[in-house]
């Protein structure tokens, strides 16, 4: 028997249990992976408060690294000791071991550690899309970043820097402010003094920007529409503040025919080739060393509860880790 996380019904933290799990031999095209490492991503809270409902008693966690120690029927590209990590469903990450099909796992090239792919497999891949596919950033764009300190900011503000963008962020603190810059963030604005709506117009010229990269959600959803140029676009990538209002169309018309995209990593990724596509570039760019991951806290999985309760708080900034 393994350790592994589950829950039986929505709540808080307390709703998750360390409990011993069977995990049984992998089927036709499966493998077995015993996991190094674990990412800790805001949508897992989603998933346990029941924001993004699931079939209960079920398991948590998005994204994990570790090694192979077995492969099933028709699994012939993978062995017993490769290296290798995911983001994938259905959630069940927050566990010592785990079957999952082998067309989910992306091999690791030795330059990458564990502990990074664990924290940027579903960030890092997010903040790819996101610059790359949903608007592809180039140079001499100045792009607004909602929660730059968090762990997609600050890959987002490292990488846009890189692609030769300005990149305007917003924070909740000073000390997060200083975080975001140190990782390439041009302008961060602290928005529980300053109005960062205004701020960008400021920063701007009053030409507004292009996109607007907004996971908080509701509190920043007018605010960011009003940051945006004539023709930008909205990008909508998470709620943690809670969900957008209804939307009435005529918000984007009157502000300069605005675009308004909703997009999940999950359609991204969901052929293998942009998997694997999108997995190497951001393989490439930590490993050169343009987008660093930002590992700053770690805590035990059995301690996932304590780890809930400081993300929701914000007292966490860039990426966490469960070591199973």
């Amino acid at each position: 028997m393994v350790k592994a996380i589950r829950f039986d019904k929505t709540g808080g933290p307390e709703v998750m249990k360390w409990v011993d799990v069977e995990v049984g031999d992998p089927g036709t095209g499966e493998i077995r992976i015993r996991q190094t490492a674990v990412g800790l991503n805001y949508i897992d809270v989603y998933f346990r408060t029941g924001l993004y409902p699931l079939p209960l008693p079920g398991g948590l966690g998005m994204e994990a690294a570790g090694e192979v120690i077995a492969v099933g029927a028709g699994v012939n590209d993978l062995k017993a000791g490769d290296r290798v990590a995911y983001v994938a469903r259905p959630p069940g990450a927050y566990a010592q071991e785990r079957v999952l099909p082998a067309a989910q796992v992306i091999r690791l090239p030795d330059a990458v550690s564990d502990e990074q792919a664990a924290s940027a497999m579903l960030q890092g891949l997010t903040a790819q899309y996101l610059l790359r596919r949903t608007y592809r950033v180039k140079a001499g764009d100045t792009i607004l970043i909602q929660a730059a300190a968090g762990g997609v900011g600050l890959l987002v503000c490292q990488w846009a820097k890189a692609l030769g963008a300005t990149v305007i962020g917003t924070v909740g603190s000073d000390e997060k402010a200083e975080i975001a810059k140190a990782h390439g963030c041009d302008h961060a604005i602290v928005y529980t003094r300053e109005n960062f709506t205004k701020r960008v117009r400021e920063i701007t010229n009053g030409a507004g920007v292009p996109v607007v990269y907004d996971s908080i959600g509701k509190d920043t959803f007018t605010g960011s529409l009003d940051c945006l140029a004539p023709l930008g676009m909205f990008v909508s990538f998470g709620n943690a503040s809670g969900p957008l209002p209804p939307i009435d169309s005529s918000e984007f018309a009157g502000r300069g025919s605005l675009f308004f995209t909703r997009p999940t990593l999950f359609t991204y990724i969901g052929k293998r080739s942009d998997y694997e596509a999108m997995s190497a570039e951001l393989f490439d760019v930590l490993v050169s060393g343009k987008v660093k991951t930002s590992i700053n806290q770690r805590y035990a999985l059995a301690d996932v509860g304590q780890a809930h309760a400081d993300l929701e708080a914000r007292k966490t900034t860039g990426s966490t880790i469960l070591l199973p």
